[in-house]
Order: C-alpha cells, then sequence, then structure tokens
C-alpha cells in the first residue's frame, strides 16, 4: 500500500475487527463504511429486497451512487431475517463479531432473539451499537426517524427571510450520528480489550444533533442568537464569496485595516449606522479588481474567507486533490468509479485504501466459511432453505476477496 504521505508497508489501525453490520439505509451504514476504512472486516447483512438506498443515484453495474458510497469496502451476505433459521444464523455470525451495528427500530432485534441481552449472553465481549432516532426507550422510542425529521426536531429546518422553512441540504442527522457512532464503538472496544467485556450503545440521532447545534448550545444560557459563529456571502470584485462573522466584526476588521469610514454621525439611528456600514464595505468589496486582489484583502484583515463551491467544483478544489479525498474504485463493470475517502490521515496507520461495494449475497460462502467455517455443502442448504439468497449480479459476477481500491487519485 502506498499513499501521498508514505504510508507503504503499514497496516490499517483496526485490521483484525470484525464488524456485523445488520443496518441499512444511512446512519449505520456511515458507521460501518468509516470502520472498515479504518480497516475493520466489515460485513453487511442485507434482507432479500435490498438496502433502499440500492435505488438512490446513478446505477453501474446494478450498484447505485448512495449504496455505493456507504458500503464500499464490506463484504456481503444476504440473509432473510424472517426466514426459519436466519435469526439464529444472524446470532451465530454475531458471536464471532467483535462489534454488531443495528439501527432498526426498538424492539425488533428482541422480536428475534437478537437484542443486546440476547447477544451478550451468547458473546459477553460484544460491542453493539443500536442507532435509532429517539433512543431505545421513552416517548418517541417508536416513532420513524429520517434524517429530515430529525432535523426539524433538533430546530435545523429554520427561515430567516420570511419564506417557508427549508431542510438543511445534507443528510447532517445521519452522517453526524454515524460519526458519533464510530466513536461510541472505538471507546467501547478499548474497554473490552482491557476487561473482557463489551457493552451496548444506545444512540439516538436527536443526542447526536443536539449535540452539535450551535442554537442548541446557545438557548441553553438563554443566547438565541447565532450570528457569532456564522459566516455570510458578500459581493467582491471576484464574485459572490463568504466572510466569516457578522457584519460588526466584518466593518471593524476592514475600516482597521483598510481605512472605511462610516460617514453617519454619532447619534444616528442604529439601523441607519448598520445599512451605511453594511453600503460601504460592499462598494469596497466590489471595487476590488480581480480574485486575488479580494485575497489579498481580506487576509490583510484578518478576515477568513471561502469560495462558494458546488458540485464539481468541490472535489476539484487543489486541496481536495493534493489530499486524495476523493478516490476511484472499481465499479464493478469493467471501468471507474469515484467515492469519497474517510478524512482520516494518520502518521503511523494506512488508512488509504478503500474496498468496492458488493452485490447482494456475494460473500455469502465466503464469509461463513471465514466466520463460522461452514462447508460449502451447508451453505448450499442454507440457500436451498430459503435463509441465505444471491442476488443475478452476485451470481454471475462470482465472490470478491474483500477487494480494495487501488487508490488512484483522481
Amino acid at each position: 500500500m502506498t499513499d501521498h504521505d508514505g504510508s507503504e508497508g503499514r497496516r490499517p489501525p483496526l485490521e483484525g475487527v470484525r464488524v456485523l453490520d445488520v443496518s441499512r439505509v444511512f446512519a449505520g451504514p456511515v458507521a460501518g463504511r468509516t470502520l472498515a476504512d479504518l480497516g475493520a472486516d466489515v460485513v453487511k447483512v442485507e434482507q432479500p429486497d435490498g438496502d433502499i438506498t440500492r435505488l438512490w443515484g446513478r446505477k453501474v453495474a446494478d450498484l447505485s451512487t448512495y449504496f455505493t458510497q456507504q458500503n464500499c469496502g464490506k463484504r456481503n451476505v444476504c440473509i432473510d431475517l424472517r426466514s426459519d433459521g436466519g435469526a439464529e444464523l444472524i446470532g451465530r455470525l454475531a458471536e464471532r463479531a467483535d462489534v454488531l451495528i443495528e439501527n432498526f427500530r426498538p424492539g425488533v432485534m428482541a422480536r428475534h432473539g437478537l437484542d443486546w441481552p440476547a447477544l451478550s449472553a451468547r458473546h459477553p465481549g460484544l460491542v453493539m451499537l443500536s442507532i435509532s432516532g429517539f433512543g431505545q426507550v421513552g416517548p418517541d422510542a417508536q416513532r420513524a426517524a429520517y434524517a429530515a425529521i430529525i432535523h426539524a426536531e433538533a430546530g435545523l429546518v429554520t427561515s430567516t427571510d420570511g419564506s417557508p422553512p427549508t431542510d438543511v441540504p445534507f443528510s447532517a442527522a445521519d452522517v453526524l450520528t454515524g460519526m458519533h457512532g464510530v466513536i461510541g464503538v472505538l471507546a467501547a472496544l478499548r474497554v473490552r480489550d482491557a476487561t473482557g467485556v463489551g457493552q451496548h450503545i444506545d444512540l439516538a440521532m436527536l443526542d447526536a444533533m443536539a449535540f452539535s447545534s450551535d442554537t442548541i448550545i446557545a438557548s441553553l444560557d438563554g443566547y438565541p442568537r447565532t450570528d457569532d459563529v456564522k459566516g455570510e456571502v458578500w459581493d467582491t470584485g471576484a464574485g459572490p464569496m463568504m466572510i466569516t462573522g457578522g457584519l460588526k466584526w466584518v466593518w471593524h476588521q476592514l475600516s482597521n485595516v483598510h481605512g472605511l469610514h462610516d460617514p453617519t454621525p454619532a447619534g444616528a439611528d442604529i439601523a441607519e449606522k448598520i445599512a451605511a456600514r453594511r453600503r460601504i464595505a460592499t462598494e469596497f468589496l466590489c471595487a476590488l479588481p480581480d480574485r486575488q486582489s479580494v485575497i489579498e484583502a481580506l487576509d490583510a484583515s484578518g478576515l477568513a474567507w471561502g469560495e462558494l463551491r458546488s458540485g464539481r467544483s468541490v472535489v476539484e478544489a487543489p486541496t481536495m486533490r493534493e489530499r486524495r479525498s476523493v478516490i476511484e474504485i472499481d465499479d464493478r463493470a469493467g471501468s471507474r468509479r469515484e467515492v469519497v475517502r474517510a478524512p482520516y490521515r494518520m502518521s503511523r496507520s494506512d488508512t488509504s485504501d478503500v474496498g468496492v461495494a458488493a452485490h447482494r449475497g456475494e460473500h455469502n460462502g465466503e464469509v461463513l466459511a471465514d466466520w463460522l467455517e461452514l462447508p460449502g455443502e451447508d451453505v448450499d442448504a442454507l440457500m436451498a432453505d430459503g435463509v441465505l439468497h444471491l442476488d443475478e449480479w452476485a451470481a454471475a459476477a462470482g465472490p470478491t476477496q474483500r477487494p480494495r481500491a487501488d487508490a488512484g487519485a483522481t
């Protein structure tokens, strides 16, 4: 393995850790994908009807954009949880796992005999991560919870100009909860390694968002404004740019460094002074002739700035390319497709590799042989009994040996 930071010969930090990922859609798969990027052997257990994210985005070889992004690097076993023997097979795999990730609605795992008391009795060293919208118990535990619902409940769906409130443009609750799930898992593994005893992590998406929300944090002290941590888009001679801080800070810095003058008298109305300072600051920025002049003026003023990027321009930014934040993987159809790489750059461990996405049931035989030492005839019997399933793409492709990307930069 070789990375731009000289990772040749180094090992992934979670090599040897086994993760059974029975989650679907987004928050749970984010956690599993991250653990896979860190080197864990992550086995995704998928139902025969498939993770719904297989339908989201562009499909290549029946692998969609969103499924690929959240599940590359995982091996795939397709088990029908509702079949006779399905839950028992998952339980047997859990006995050989270090970590189990699930995000069913609270109570579903218990109905199948796969809840924490049952699994920990079979495997005391297991770490189990249960992700739900509102926690495993409580008044809202049984509510359906997708990212948009949690955004609304956590105060992210807002309006600032009188227009109807709108959701944030990405699945913040899913991604942040998945990341907090990884942190919890790593902490629990450290305790398990020291004591031999695993534990259950009850992770609510609402809690993850509350921990991450500037608005909620400010409201605890009766301070409803969040202007201190917001940026604002300003017109400049190089087009619109994001500048940190509110008008008060921007004016203070520009006037001190570039000599901007407020012509309003000392006793003028506050609204009049705000309008005048905004107009003068905007005129100054718009009079700058080009991008370099704008950047130099903002840098000299100690104001942090950002380009307004979208879509393809984000991944083509110089820093993204330098850090190889997006890499190419095998698209399973004879070509390549791009995925975002996990953000970890470690000095002594290799985090450069990303695996490809798997078809449903692609690793049935391989995983059951690795984890349970089941012979081929037992796997065939489970297929015949409808416990295991294999989609047509997996049958045609044959199993991959947890293939890794060749980490080619894009």
